[in-house]
């Protein structure tokens, strides 16, 4: 019982700093805001390639002059638009000036084709579909030759769609917003450590340690309460979060909100054992705080609170993955946009190992101490 006074007396106190409070609340809401907005081109996934213009020299006989307008005529659905070159013009010239994506000289050999190099995926669009159409065109002829009767039925189970769309990304992917309030929330839960370096020294600064000392309560219950109320007023600020950027912003936090509470759970329980066991190791207040900081920032930067760090390899893949956000906000994503719950596994397992050398550090140290 006197573990779960302590426990509601520190989420009182807590409730009272208002500037805690709004820091916990507020920042994370405004930055979500901010940064999902401004960055929301960087999460388009849609690749817009535009009209696409193709030069064409024609040498060839009526035989292939048919099929080959017809194609024109496929390919201009598609907003490949074809155009004949003039007496005179230089194909592959115009090609190199950009003014065109692409050149085709059309013979009764064949094709030759001359693509743009600024203008690659169109040019292999384009190169692509001359592919497919000179491999029907050879087909047909080839049947031709042999059974003409055949060529009817070809034709009908011969598709005239020159081009595939294949996405080998997931059709749910998250936007500016829904990354950003993964982000955000990951980031506030990880800012536990700043008050929960302050859960015992606090009461030094107060000069209410003796007091609690000597009342009649076990040291190992104040010690549990204080981490218990630590933990349960973050993780409020954490749920508050969440619902706001759920219900005011739209973000997708996925249909396994009990995973992905779990694992903001587990995190917020590492900031706060976190900071508690660097309370014990630092002595002086400034020092403390100074390097909370400096552990905070690094990893919100290197874990992608601030703008996404994709592919990182190297030195730089090594930093980024000693992110306690990066591990949880990849478990995160591939709950909620690929239902795959045994992803969240790790990251929990991350956040309460960790969690727990901190706290015996803190435990270690506290019991050593005459007084609190």
């Amino acid at each position: 019982m006197n573990i779960i006074n302590i426990a509601l007396n520190e989420c009182k106190r807590s409730i009272r700093d208002f500037r805690t409070l709004v820091f916990m609340l507020a920042f994370p809401i405004v930055l979500m805001l901010i940064l999902g907005t401004a960055l929301s081109s960087t999460f388009d996934t849609n690749i817009k390639i535009g009209k696409i213009n193709v030069l064409f020299t024609e040498n060839n006989d009526r035989n292939f002059s048919e099929p080959f307008h017809n194609f024109i005529m496929e390919a201009k659905k598609q907003d490949i638009h074809f155009s004949e070159a003039k007496n005179g013009t230089n194909g592959q010239l115009a090609v190199q000036q950009n003014k065109y994506d692409a050149y085709v000289i059309v013979t009764d050999k064949g094709i030759q084709f001359y693509g743009s190099e600024r203008n690659s995926i169109q040019a292999s669009m384009v190169e692509g579909m001359l592919t497919a159409f000179t491999d029907k065109y050879n087909l047909i002829t080839e049947i031709a030759k042999e059974k003409p009767e055949q060529i009817q039925a070809v034709l009908a189970n011969t598709s005239s769609n020159y081009v595939k769309e294949t996405s080998l990304t997931a059709d749910k992917a998250p936007g500016s917003m829904d990354y950003y309030a993964i982000a955000m929330t990951t980031m506030i839960a990880l800012y536990s450590a700043i008050s929960a370096s302050s859960l015992i020294r606090a009461e030094r600064r107060r000069n209410t340690a003796i007091r609690l000392a000597i009342a009649p309560i076990n040291k190992i219950e104040i010690f549990l309460g204080k981490i218990l109320g630590g933990i349960g007023i973050n993780f409020i600020c954490i749920l508050l979060v969440m619902a706001f950027s759920r219900f005011v912003f739209g973000a997708d936090w996925g249909t396994h909100l009990g995973m992905v509470v779990l694992i903001l759970f587990t995190l917020v329980f590492l900031a706060v054992s976190f900071g508690l066991g660097l309370s014990y190791m630092i002595k002086t207040d400034s020092g403390m705080q100074t390097i909370v900081m400096i552990v905070l920032q690094l990893a919100a930067f290197f874990g992608g609170a601030y703008f996404r760090i994709d592919n990182a390899d190297g030195i730089l893949g090594i930093v980024v993955n000693l992110s306690p956000l990066t591990w949880a906000r990849d478990a995160l994503t591939k709950i909620i946009y690929n239902n795959d719950l045994v992803a969240g596994l790790p990251a929990i397992s991350l956040n309460i190992g960790i969690a727990l050398v901190f706290l015996m550090v803190a435990i270690v140290a506290f019991r050593k101490r005459e007084g609190l």
